[in-house]
């Protein structure tokens, strides 16, 4: 493996292991105060789309790093929206 390589699996490591506290916190505390459904929509479709770019240039860390990160995003969003209706419907 070369020196670029390398480096590119680092990134998408440490970005990808990134979401995990917030992805545990959201799922176990059962809130997600303080998170914008705007910015995490952006985000969510940012990394779909970083996904399929990778899936067009054959770029093993690109696709398993927004692979994962695609599904702990999502995972906070849909949570997001879930716990936000409840708070609108009181």
């Amino acid at each position: 493996m070369d020196f670029i390589s390398v480096i590119g699996y680092i990134a998408a490591i440490l970005t990808t292991v990134s979401f995990l506290p917030q992805a545990i916190k959201t799922i176990k505390d059962k809130t997600t105060d303080g998170i914008s459904l705007g910015m995490y929509s952006m985000f969510t479709s940012g990394v779909l789309l970083w996904l399929v770019y990778g899936f067009f240039v054959k770029d093993i860390p690109i696709i398993i790093a927004n692979s994962i990160t695609f599904i702990l995003a999502v995972t906070i969003l849909a949570l997001t929206i879930k716990y936000s209706t409840k708070v609108n419907q009181k």
